[in-house]
């Protein structure tokens, strides 16, 4: 069961127009939730953002009740022990091309299983970066072709995610995680202004772990003692391997307690 713009529908009715500007310019926001058992964790935090893209984008201010409204029905619809609730928020009906049409937004939840993430991963760099000036910095949008592309990148790598530069040389964030280093005993991330977006769970990890905001320069996945990756399914995640350079003893100490401390505040509290 699918919500589509204040109903609940099957699967195969569960439909927007093919002129909707999410379709057709990738004029939208989104937001993934992780659900464990029909709760969705940080609930408050992903509508807040929600809310910051959609300004960002200049699209109407979402009616945050009724967007927890539709998750909360998902939920009850389709119980799954672990799964994805994806909110997708858009400038709904519009004339083809870049101007937005009257009719109001499309809103839309769903929700697929998901499985859990194994204790480390690989990654790779690629030669595309990220524009840290762009009009979509920092906002969660449905504009994802990059995305798209690097992943594939990646996978035909072996690899499970890739890691961008900003157009500084900066590191900045993977296609749909941030990036963690651990350096002299320092746990540390890009900041905001490097372009990269404001994950939950890099949010989560900076003020439980006390990791520091820090200008890096990519190659310092050439260099670090320990690195990992944070998003809503992979919550902390170990890399083992970056491009060519492997790091057998991932998840290092720093890693591990990251993880550990995660996984208990999570545990404690799924509206942190």
């Amino acid at each position: 069961m699918i919500w589509v713009n204040g109903a609940l529908r099957e699967a195969d009715e569960a439909l927007v127009s093919v002129m909707d500007h999410g379709l057709t310019v990738g004029d939208g926001v989104f937001e993934t939730l992780k659900a464990s058992h029909g709760i969705a964790f940080a609930m408050d935090r992903h509508l807040r953002r929600l809310a910051r893209s959609a300004r960002g984008l200049g699209l109407s201010e979402p009616d945050l009740d009724a967007v927890r409204h539709a998750c909360e029905a998902v939920l009850a619809a389709n119980p799954v022990p672990l799964g994805r609730l994806r909110i997708t928020y858009t400038g709904g009906t519009s004339p083809l091309g870049s101007e937005r049409g009257t009719t109001g937004p499309t809103l839309v939840v769903a929700l697929g299983s998901a499985a859990v993430r194994p204790d480390t991963t690989a990654v790779i760099t690629v030669p595309w970066t990220r524009n840290e000036k762009g009009a979509l910095a920092g906002l969660k949008t449905t504009s994802y072709g990059e995305n798209v592309v690097a992943l594939a990148r990646a996978h035909r790598g072996g690899a499970s995610e890739a890691l961008f530069a900003n157009t500084q040389g900066a590191l900045c964030e993977g296609t749909g995680s941030n990036v963690f280093v651990v350096v002299g005993g320092k746990l540390l991330t890009p900041p905001l202004a490097s372009g990269c977006l404001a994950g939950i769970t890099r949010e989560l990890v900076a003020e439980w772990a006390g990791a520091e905001e820090a200008d890096l320069p990519l190659d310092v996945l050439d260099e670090a003692d320990e690195i990992f990756l944070t998003s809503t399914l992979r919550d902390v995640q170990a890399v083992h391997r970056t491009d060519a350079r492997e790091l057998p003893a991932a998840p290092g100490p720093v890693t591990a307690k990251a993880m550990r401390i995660f996984a208990e505040r999570a545990a404690e509290n799924a509206n942190p």
